[in-house]
């Protein structure tokens, strides 16, 4: 679909299922997966008639990283991206794709999730793992500092600053159990329960008004990078009247705090 070769993208009504389709390689990145990626990432920016996306990997890996095989024999490496000229391909500028598109991103992840397939977990808003998952910051064992593609913005928000210390300076792998216990992924199910485990989410996020799930994500991205509680509460207040001014509040729907409460001529 869309002429793309090293991701698979498929559309099923407002949720695309995006696969990172190299399994011979454990879907590790070459510079054709980087430049659909950003492809399709690039184009969801203003496409809000998808809502959600769920990346995953074909075969037994989520993502290996960099194919170090492709890029020793690579003259050209990998893209590099923004120029004088505007964002264009490469790893930092997909990241930032990421987490500015409206849509909710699921990642699933089996297997290994290393480099920069761990980073396009961390730049998801919700991950599930399978059981075999196995991620690293791979950069600090290529001799590279472990601070690249966002690592240290997103690792110790979501794990405290002495677990993302050890995970980024020691390469070590957080498997899947472990990364439950630290608030790093939100469920772990059986490898072959991640599809289901995404569609049980996935109808409970649908259920969800399309303006105030968009406006979730995009507050709770600026609300990380704010530290003054009355800026975020300014913040989130204007969000609510932009949901209502949009027709999203619904409160006939009759719940308050979760119980039912009914109104006049009910």
């Amino acid at each position: 679909m869309n002429g793309y070769t090293a991701i698979n993208v498929v559309h099923e009504g407002a949720v695309d299922w995006l696969t990172l389709n190299r399994p011979e390689r454990l879907n590790a990145l070459d510079a054709t997966m980087v430049n659909e990626l950003w492809d399709y990432f690039q184009h969801l920016q203003s496409d809000y008639a998808r809502r959600i996306v769920v990346m995953r990997g074909a075969g037994r890996a989520f993502c290996a990283g960099l194919d170090l095989v492709w890029y020793n024999n690579s003259p050209d490496g990998m893209p590099r991206g923004a120029t004088e000229r505007g964002p264009g391909p490469s790893l930092p500028d997909i990241i930032l794709k990421m987490r500015a598109c409206p849509q909710v991103i699921i990642c699933l992840v089996q297997g290994a999730a290393c480099g920069g397939g761990f980073n396009f977990a961390l730049a998801s808003d919700i991950r599930i793992a399978g059981r075999s998952a196995r991620m690293n910051v791979a950069f600090v064992k290529l001799g590279l500092s472990g601070c690249e593609l966002g690592t240290s913005y997103f690792l110790p928000r979501m794990v405290g600053t002495s677990v993302a210390a050890e995970l980024m300076m020691t390469g070590r792998f957080i498997h899947a159990d472990r990364a439950l216990a630290t608030g790093l992924v939100s469920d772990v199910v059986d490898d072959d329960q991640l599809e289901n485990a995404a569609r049980g989410l996935i109808e409970e996020l649908l259920a969800a008004s399309p303006t105030g799930l968009r406006k979730t994500k995009e507050v709770m991205t600026r609300a990380a990078e704010i530290e003054d509680l009355t800026a975020v509460i300014r913040l989130e207040e204007h969000t609510q009247r932009a949901c209502m001014e949009a027709g999203s509040f619904m409160p006939m729907r009759g719940t308050v705090g979760g119980t039912h409460h009914k109104s006049k001529g009910e």
